[in-house]
């Protein structure tokens, strides 16, 4: 790619080359204890994202435009208040909105390239040109109506939408001081719409792709390190003392979590989990979800350790079914992904496949992406396995998800007590399969006594 150094793409992939051929198959098992790769210099991650960013302006922004019949689009974002897709529009060294940000795209036809402004002083990075002089037009409100006036678009895209968070960025002062400005003739042409925010959101890049499962690789590799015994001495270490050994882990390596680590303690005659300062003990099974936020990009994952006992070199049968029962459920959702499907869709006939192989399924996945619970279609909620608003929106190709779920099965070594399978891992569909970036679990990350 153009402006980025040969050796920051060695660098980079280093990540993602482990991951490539460890996920020839779809569902393949993810790697045994992964190793930690220190991510890239800062200036580095920046020139990569930049050049993300330029292609992803580049094609895009220009498909989804005319997709959905518009050839204006109109953002304003204020400092520290950024629409969602104006904060994804901003190249590394303009982290915010300044003042007032404008966006304006214009796709003049006939084949020729969508024109993209700032109404500022000043250009973004080379990916917007400036289009404000104060000294000639003092203004802000009046230059933007004479760039739309200029340009004459028949629809005019702005990011308003009561289904999603993702396309509500114009706020309502915002939006009033766009309108007062623009003629009669132009008002009329302003359409609110989710379309485009949705689409840039949650569309990848074969670019990204090809180091999302780098990504995903060192979420795996801490998430091992955590749920290993350097790190859990059971009958010492507690729950919380593992939560903030991750969060000091990231922090160590100049990463960011987007939320606050879990772990829960599953374990004989408990009902639910336990966490907080609750002690670790042999026989345990311990749970954690876990994400960081790396070149822009999210993960999402939820993992099984357990604990073993004097004597023991696995864990038990009747937890590894459970952990099997939960695959299972993956693969009856996984299975159901077509394009054009809506989320309620493919949520209802997974759940019909998983119930009529005897599983007992909850399904809470959602796309992954800029943001780690991204736009696109739900496909269901923990509290909620039925029809909702946020899964009316369509699969669409080209897009990543948390194939996040649980499985309920009974543990006869536990008594038959009935345990809830938690599980989540980051995929990719390309319109046609889905592909774990960085395989699944199907197996437990066991931990030892020091014994």
């Amino acid at each position: 790619m153009r402006g980025i150094s040969k050796a920051v793409w060695l660098v980079a992939a280093a990540c993602a080359a482990p991951s490539a051929a460890a996920n020839q198959a779809a569902n393949a098992q993810e790697a045994a204890d992964p190793q930690v790769v220190a991510p890239l210099p800062l200036r580095e991650q920046a020139k990569l994202e930049d050049a993300w960013l330029k292609r992803r302006l580049d094609t895009i922004v220009p498909r989804l435009m005319r997709e959905n019949g518009f050839d204006m689009w109109v953002m304003i974002a204020r400092e520290y208040l950024e629409d969602p897709v104006v904060a994804t529009m901003l190249d590394a060294e303009n982290m915010h909105a300044r003042r007032r940000t404008i966006l304006v795209f214009f796709d003049p036809g006939g084949g020729k390239p969508v024109e993209r402004l700032t109404v500022s002083r000043y250009g973004l990075g080379g990916l917007f040109a400036p289009a404000w002089e104060p000294e000639k037009q003092p203004d802000q409100w009046k230059r933007l109506a004479e760039i739309v006036a200029e340009r004459a678009p028949k629809r005019i895209a702005i990011n308003s939408s009561a289904a999603t968070a993702f396309a509500d960025g114009l706020t309502l002062s915002q939006y009033q001081g766009m309108m007062a400005a623009l003629p009669e003739p132009l008002r009329a042409r302003v359409t609110p719409t989710d379309a485009l925010a949705v689409g840039w959101l949650e569309t990848r890049i074969p670019e990204e792709m090809a180091l999302y499962p780098g990504i995903v690789r060192l979420a795996h590799a801490i998430i091992a390190e955590g749920l290993s015994g350097k790190v859990i001495k059971p009958g010492t270490t507690t729950a919380d003392d593992v939560v903030w050994w991750f969060r000091q882990r990231i922090n160590g390596l100049g990463l960011q979590p987007w939320f606050q680590p879990s772990l829960g303690i599953f374990r004989r005659g408990a009902k639910g989990y336990l966490e907080g300062d609750t002690v670790i003990r042999e026989g345990d099974m311990v749970w954690t979800d876990f994400g960081i936020t790396y070149l822009g990009l999210n993960t999402d994952t939820q993992h099984l350790a357990y604990v073993l006992k004097r004597g023991e070199q696995d864990a038990p049968a009747g937890l590894k079914r459970g952990l099997a029962a939960a695959n299972a459920v993956q693969d009856a959702l996984t299975a159901e992904f077509k394009t054009g499907r809506s989320g309620n869709e493919i949520l209802a006939a997974a759940r019909s496949v998983a119930i009529a192989k005897g599983l007992k399924p909850s399904i809470y996945s959602h796309p992954i992406g800029y943001h780690g619970h991204g736009a696109g279609p739900a496909i269901g909620f923990w509290d909620n396995q039925g029809k909702s608003p946020q899964g009316q929106y369509r699969l669409k190709p080209d897009t990543a998800w948390s194939i996040e779920l649980s499985a309920k099965a009974e543990v006869p070594e536990w008594g038959g007590q009935e345990v809830e399978f938690r599980t989540e891992e980051d995929a990719f569909f390309d319109g046609r399969t889905v592909r774990y970036l960085d395989g699944r679990q199907s197996r437990f990350h066991l931990i030892r006594s020091a014994r």
